[in-house]
């Protein structure tokens, strides 16, 4: 297995990765762009961007997909504190928000004084969707993809709100899929190629009994109805500096935002990935299962690339953390009626041949970054 010999990810990751002749991955190498960019000339684009879109016609002036994390505080943030806009915030929501994240999100529209839309697909759809995207690509969480890049955008269309305004761009963050020079907007490629792996609402269907009016809020809108609106998808990291150990000190300073009550087993960090318990829990687990590398090798990247961590440093928390299999499980197999065992069997099928082998006592096992350097 090859490792970054800057960061910690691994050539085989869930984030397309290339590397250079020095042995450092293209995620690192997109980052490394942010430290030469003129950010105030950024931020007069945004604003001429931004004056094209505002009062337009419709009751808002752009749209802002939340789910209450630091992210979508610092969005809001921007959008309103900083250039003066009235946008609409709309949140897909689960059953999976820790209770400080259930806070920050419901204090978004008296701390920004913008409306808010949140919808709540019924429990039985999302049990049902867990338990079956789960068993066809190893990923519960599939829903929650769909409804954030689906929801919000059916919801511009509905109320003629022709701008959104995305945070960052999650694959060109983590491996550098694209440069910032490129200024990258959401599509529907994206959405359905990478967000959801290929499946739409159909693939669902008689899914453990879901119908089709149980996934009504999973359809995209037609290119008609987005040629209609003229719905356009920024990332405002292409236009704003995007750090964030920096989003979240401004975000828990100005607006009171609540960090973790609830201890991460599977990272260290306490204010990433709020919203959803299985994100850096058992969803998270399976990435390992998969690929070999979890959640606090994400985090971990992120913060070497800031300078505020070393490899050396990096790896011990990829060595404390990523192989991890979370008590969160149990509260999982509890909701869709699963056992251990039965998810461990499906989870095994999903695993990489190129990273996991099984030594004389069929035991799983792989090449870690520490046996690697």
């Amino acid at each position: 297995m090859r490792y970054c010999t800057k960061c910690v990810y691994p050539a085989i990751a869930a984030t397309p990765l290339t590397f250079d002749e020095n042995g450092v991955c293209s995620g690192c190498r997109v980052a490394d762009q942010r430290m030469k960019i003129n950010w105030e000339e950024r931020g007069e684009y945004l604003r001429e961007l931004f004056d094209e879109y505002r009062s337009t016609g419709s009751n808002y002036d752009c749209l802002i997909p939340v789910s209450g994390g630091k992210d979508s505080y610092f969005q809001a943030h921007i959008v309103t504190k900083v250039y003066g806009l009235k946008p609409l915030l709309v949140t897909y929501y689960h059953d999976n928000f820790i209770p400080a994240a259930e806070r920050n999100l419901f204090k978004m529209r008296e701390v920004f004084d913008c409306d808010h839309i949140i919808f709540r697909p019924s429990k039985r759809v999302l049990s049902a969707m867990n338990r079956a995207t789960f068993k066809m690509m190893g990923d519960m969480n599939w829903h929650y993809h769909t409804g954030i890049f689906t929801y919000p955008v059916q919801i511009a269309a509905q109320h003629k709100i022709p701008l959104i305004v995305w945070g960052e761009h999650g694959f060109m963050d983590l491996g550098g899929m694209y440069s910032y020079k490129d200024f990258i907007e959401m599509t529907a490629k994206f959405r359905l190629e990478h967000a959801q792996r290929g499946y739409d609402w159909h693939h669902m269907l008689g899914k453990e009994g879901l119908t089709e009016k149980d996934l009504l809020w999973a359809k995209y809108p037609t290119d008609e109805e987005l040629e209609d609106v003229g719905i356009r998808g920024i990332y405002l990291s292409n236009y704003v500096n995007w750090e964030a150990n920096n989003h979240t000190k401004l975000v828990i300073e100005k607006y009171g935002w609540e960090t973790s009550d609830v201890v991460f087993e599977r990272t260290y960090r306490n204010f990433s990935n709020l919203d959803d318990i299985y994100e850096n829990g058992i969803k998270d687990y399976l990435k390992y299962v998969k690929f070999g590398y979890g959640r606090a090798t994400d985090h971990a990247c992120k913060d070497i690339r800031a300078g505020v961590m070393t490899r050396d440093e990096g790896i011990e928390m990829v060595r404390k953390y990523d192989h991890v299999k979370s008590s969160d499980l149990y509260k999982w197999l509890d909701y869709v009626g699963m056992t251990e065992e039965e998810f461990d069997q499906i989870a095994d099928t999903f695993r990489d041949g190129r990273v996991w082998n099984k030594d004389e006592n069929n035991n799983w096992y792989k090449q870690n970054i520490w046996d690697a350097n």
